[in-house]
């Protein structure tokens, strides 16, 4: 695959045919994944293939809550989670918490994550993870830059290999529910649940804004850039 292509065709993939995802071809994903860019190179990023039911039915179950918590806000009319959400957002989402619930779906992605073909844990190395925006009294993202490449990586091997998946960070909301069941110790973070499976459908063409929208010259209320 021309890399043009894969970066212009990998979507998220949420709905995977039953095959079944070989622990060779995890690894050989793995094995190229590895080779993403991390801060002083100290790969912070942990993975955990996650095979057992039980585990599964857990982090699932964690998912599920965290997601209707998520659907709360879309419902509210509010970005959901956003780090300038004022009080007054955060109660119109809590109020639409049952709204949410009431919309499951049995076949829906968040209510049957436990039997993706191939779920694989992100885990954070705080110790090993440079945040060089630790000190700005504001919401901290930085450090995400020596570990969501690795992620993104992971999709973009399982393309090559005819596989899709979407990496997720609705779990993290319940991290600490799931910290006794992944192992986690007290330096160690949830970073992200990617799910991957043979697609049962590919998006051919993905909807994304022009450079034009987003770019611009010299400060962030410049000229638009158009090349």
């Amino acid at each position: 695959m021309e890399l043009r292509d894969a970066l212009r065709t990998t979507g998220a993939i949420r709905r995977f045919t039953s095959r079944p995802v070989d622990g060779r071809v995890l690894y050989d994903i793995l094995d190229d994944a590895r080779f993403a860019p991390s801060g002083g190179n100290r790969q912070a990023w942990r993975v955990i293939v996650v095979n057992d039911e039980a585990r599964r039915r857990a982090i699932a179950a964690a998912y599920l809550d965290a997601w209707h918590d998520y659907l709360g806000h879309v419902l509210a009319g509010v970005v959901p989670f956003s780090p300038l959400a004022t009080h007054e957002e955060r109660q119109r989402a809590e109020a639409h918490r049952e709204a949410a619930e009431r919309l499951s779906q049995p076949g829906g992605f968040p209510e049957t994550l436990a039997s993706v073909p191939a779920m694989l844990v992100v885990v954070v190395d705080l110790t090993a993870l440079a945040a060089t925006d630790r000190d700005l009294g504001r919401y901290q993202f930085a450090g995400g830059a020596s570990i969501y490449p690795f992620v993104w990586s992971l999709l973009l091997a399982a393309h090559e290999r005819g596989l899709g998946g979407v990496m997720t960070t609705v779990a993290t909301r319940n991290e600490a529910r799931l910290r006794p069941i992944l192992g986690l110790g007290p330096s160690d973070a949830l970073a992200s649940v990617v799910v991957l499976g043979y697609p049962k459908a590919r998006p051919t063409r993905l909807a994304r804004r022009g450079v034009e929208t987003f770019a611009t010259i010299d400060d962030l209320a410049g000229e638009p850039f158009t090349g």
